[in-house]
């Protein structure tokens, strides 16, 4: 005897289908999780500043929400070295300084965490 599927099956089918892509929204693209490996969350003073090291350039959110865009240099010493008009990042790691105007501040960093989606 040939057995059919029930009318239900479908609507289960569905259902299971779209609970599956609710739990993939959950969960960050490779686009989102490859930006977070080249992103560092750091702090001076309670400002945060949020570096994105890209191909040659370092972009930093600044506390004030601006963008800075640094270009990467040879350093001078052992790590990094980015610099614009105004503005220099050097360090090595997580142990970064930022120049501003001659004012030069030590940043606290840490790895950047993707924050939790909703």
């Amino acid at each position: 005897m040939t057995r059919f599927p029930s009318r239900n099956m479908p609507r289960t089918l569905v259902l299971v289908t779209a609970l599956a892509l609710a739990g993939c929204q959950n969960s960050p693209s490779q686009d989102e999780i490859q930006a977070a490996q080249e992103t560092i969350d750091c702090t001076h003073e309670g400002e945060r500043f949020v570096i994105r090291f890209t191909e040659q350039e370092a972009r930093i959110l600044m506390p004030d929400a601006t963008r800075v865009i640094l270009y990467q240099v040879p350093p001078v010493a052992d790590g990094m070295r980015y610099l614009n008009g105004g503005m220099e990042l050097r360090g090595r790691g997580m142990d970064l300084e930022l120049t501003r105007i001659d004012r030069r501040v030590r940043l606290t960093c840490k790895p950047y965490e993707l924050p939790p989606k909703t």
